[in-house]
């Protein structure tokens, strides 16, 4: 169950014959806006976003996103509780309600490290990485790519599983050529492993010193060395993030490497990696 009822709460909003409670909004960006709602038929927390659809083609769009989340029915992509379109006077706001993560992004988790001089753990990585990989590959079985994949556009569920969200980023993202697909998710991914390993992205450097990034992926990025990640993890890092995209390693490949790398049951024998 959700928190106390709140007098002076903002009212409520009906989606699909439910009455849901405003709580407070969680953020705002470009013409959306995403809002705590609890629902007063579950006590369940989600989160609310709100797209203003100022012509037809924003409203296409945000449809292209509601189809998107229709696609999946998987653990480590964020699904879609609800949908509707809205008017607004001569304007349309269209609804997506979604599941509510008190946890947060994986960036979220990695500034929370980071302001107390601590890093993921190389077997918590391990297990994030995996589920990653999951997510990914159920979008590529579906022929597309996620094209905005990084750690904040990654949400973390209760017990830590990663969920990856943003899938309007998908829009008109269907891609025939195997390879091309995934050399794109590599790079992206490698960005994202680079983060959780440094508790940073690894061009952040590049945009301080104001360089160009798309020149700083055409050089072999140098990995940092740290006793909290084995010489194989490095090398697992610096595989996906290879200049030549036909030399990183596909989703499948990376699949069956981190199934076998995860951690054993207790008493049981550890791959290390």
């Amino acid at each position: 169950m959700g928190h106390a009822l709140c007098v002076c709460s903002r009212g409520t909003v009906i989606i699909d014959n439910k009455r849901y409670l405003f709580i407070q909004k969680l953020g705002e960006g470009g013409f959306s806006y995403v809002d705590l709602v609890e629902g007063l038929h579950d006590g369940h927390f989600y989160a609310l976003k709100r797209i203003l659809c100022h012509e037809q083609q924003d409203r296409e769009d945000a449809q292209r996103e509601a189809d998107m989340h229709h696609l999946f029915h998987h653990p480590n992509i964020l699904r879609l509780v609800a949908y509707c379109l809205k008017e607004r006077g001569a304007k349309h706001e269209a609804w997506l309600l979604l599941p509510f993560f008190k946890r947060g992004t994986l960036w979220t988790e990695i500034e929370r490290l980071k302001d107390k001089g601590n890093f993921l753990t190389q077997d918590q990585i391990l297990q994030l990485l995996l589920g990653i990989c999951r997510g990914l590959e159920a979008i590529h079985a579906k022929g597309y790519a996620h094209r905005d994949l990084k750690p904040t556009n990654i949400l973390l569920g209760d017990e830590g599983q990663p969920v990856l969200m943003d899938l309007g980023s998908m829009n008109q993202a269907c891609i025939h050529v195997e390879g091309s697909r995934q050399a794109l998710a590599l790079q992206s991914l490698g960005c994202v492993l680079y983060a959780m390993m440094f508790g940073e992205g690894p061009y952040d450097m590049v945009f301080q010193k104001g360089d160009s990034v798309a020149l700083a992926v055409q050089n072999q990025l140098n990995i940092p060395q740290s006793p909290r990640h084995s010489a194989a993890m490095r090398q697992l890092l610096a595989s996906m993030m290879t200049v030549d995209p036909q030399q990183r390693p596909h989703i499948p490949l990376l699949l069956s490497q981190l199934e076998a790398l995860q951690p054993s049951a207790p008493g049981q024998h550890t791959t290390q990696i």
